[in-house]
């Protein structure tokens, strides 16, 4: 079992009132950490030794935030495996969080590589003599609230580049996977960024609401970044624009692929079956909507039905387990309720669905129409449902009837005509001949309609946790009407 205490000041210490709570093993029941359950003068403090210490830190020349980012880098991915002891909180599989740490590294690697990359303009001025600039300059402190689905790589991003931008940072942890996000706050304080710079919250989930209430209220907390589920993101949005706080939202997503006539069937069925059914479907990207020309469907659903087959979902540590847990056996009550509806409405039940505790059998749906639940609410499961559709149009509207517009993709032989596709697709992510779900450091990651606005990942992320600043400097005389 793990002890999660609160990361303040450089201080690893106990909430304030002593109180903790449990995470325990979706799968085995046991106890994997106990963590300090933060009060709101928790909350305080950690903003408090994160403004304390933002003047040192964005007063450091960039290559030396790089150095630090870097030796930060290194000391992450080298304790993976203390990363991977702690994928009992989630039930994950080992390659799962493997993964994260290997794109959590480039995380930082990249926003190393973006402190000397934070540059502005000069403009002209109509006023004679003035010297008229643009200047990016660091905000504050910057909270970052991260999830728990691919808990290394998403509060990384959380932090990385608002430390790159020369801010310091309150990481407000997951509920259900705070020993991880505890862990990067304590391989950035041993990489020596300085007390402060990092801070980690952690609380009960009863207390979730108050706490971040608390944190974005705190008039030093500058910017705001989520990443979690639609519903959440726009209370936390809400209340960001409440206090005039600029929020980064990453939200929810219900993602397309697109099955043209003229795709590699091969292709299509291994990028769907990894988007749909990688990590349980419990990614933002995942792949819950196949829509397949129906010149292909037929076969296509046969080739798909037989890799879903290979693809076991089983306690992680036992050897046949290709798949894992979901996060909590409520999570299997509540994508099974799902399917019963659009079975009972219908739809096929190609293969899978088989429930036990928390370990969901990866499925496939056949016949969904949009009077089914499925055909518009996000699973976050392993359930992929098949539409069917007559032409390019008829594809494209389809992918494009949800609320939802973070990633998706197309799998087409001519790129032409997915191209001109893609165009139209309304997400903020489109791969062609490539899985929905699919992450590099240095791209720009986010969404449309609601799964959020504005974009994680170098270059793109400077604008979210800069303040841009008309600076002006007047050489010679001033003309003045009175």
């Amino acid at each position: 079992m793990l002890d999660v205490p609160l990361l303040i000041g450089g201080q690893s210490c106990p909430a304030r009132d002593g109180r903790t709570f449990e995470r325990r093993n979706p799968v085995t029941g046991e106890v994997v950490s106990r963590v300090a359950a933060a009060t709101l003068e928790d909350a305080d403090a950690a903003v408090a030794a994160a403004q304390a210490a933002f003047p040192a830190w964005a007063a450091l020349a960039p290559n030396e935030r790089r150095s630090r980012l870097l030796v930060a880098a290194e000391q992450l991915q080298a304790r993976s495996a203390e990363f991977i002891a702690a994928a009992g909180e989630t039930g994950a599989m080992a390659n799962w969080y493997g993964f994260n740490v290997r794109l959590a590294a480039n995380i930082l690697r990249e926003a190393a590589s973006m402190t000397t990359q934070i540059t502005g303009d000069v403009i002209p001025s109509d006023v004679p003599g003035s010297f008229a600039m643009a200047l990016r300059q660091p905000c504050g402190v910057v909270l970052g609230i991260a999830p728990w689905n691919a808990p290394v790589i998403l509060a990384t991003r959380a932090i990385a580049m608002p430390l790159a931008c020369g801010n310091t940072v309150v990481l407000k942890a997951s509920e259900l996977s705070p020993a991880v996000h505890r862990l990067i706050g304590q391989v950035l304080q041993d990489a020596g960024l300085g007390d402060g710079v990092v801070n980690v919250i952690s609380n009960a989930p009863a207390d979730a609401a108050a706490i971040v209430e608390r944190l974005i209220a705190n008039p030093a907390v500058r910017r705001v970044n989520f990443t979690g589920s639609t519903h959440v993101g726009r209370i936390v949005g809400e209340l960001s624009a409440r206090h005039l706080k600029p929020a980064l939202l990453e939200l929810g997503g219900k993602a397309p692929l697109l099955v043209l006539d003229d795709a590699d069937l091969d292709a299509a069925v291994a990028a769907a079956a990894f988007g749909a059914y990688f990590n349980q479907g419990q990614i933002c990207m995942s792949t819950e909507r196949l829509i397949v020309d129906a010149k292909v469907a037929d076969a296509f659903v046969a080739k798909l039905a037989a890799k879903v087959a290979t693809l076991h979902a089983g306690d992680p540590g036992a050897p046949d387990s290709v798949l894992g847990s979901l996060v909590d056996a409520s999570a299997g009550v509540r994508i099974r309720a799902l399917i019963d509806d659009a079975l009972s409405k219908g739809a096929r039940l190609v293969t899978g669905g088989q429930l036990d505790g928390s370990i969901l059998q990866p499925t496939l749906i056949d016949g969904v129409t949009e009077h089914m639940r499925l055909y518009r609410e996000e699973s976050f499961g392993p359930v992929a449902v098949l539409l069917r559709g007559e032409g390019d149009e008829a594809l494209l509207r389809l992918a494009n009837d949800s609320e939802f517009g973070l990633s998706a993709a197309i799998f087409s032989r001519d790129t032409g005509r997915a191209l001109a596709l893609a165009q139209r697709v309304e997400s903020g992510i489109c791969h062609i001949n490539g899985p929905t779900v699919h992450d590099e450091a240095q791209m720009p990651f986010g969404g449309v309609k609601s799964s959020g606005y504005g974009s994680f990942g170098g270059k793109a992320a400077i604008e979210h946790f800069t303040q841009l600043r008309w600076v002006t400097l007047q050489n010679g005389p001033r003309h003045y009407p009175i």
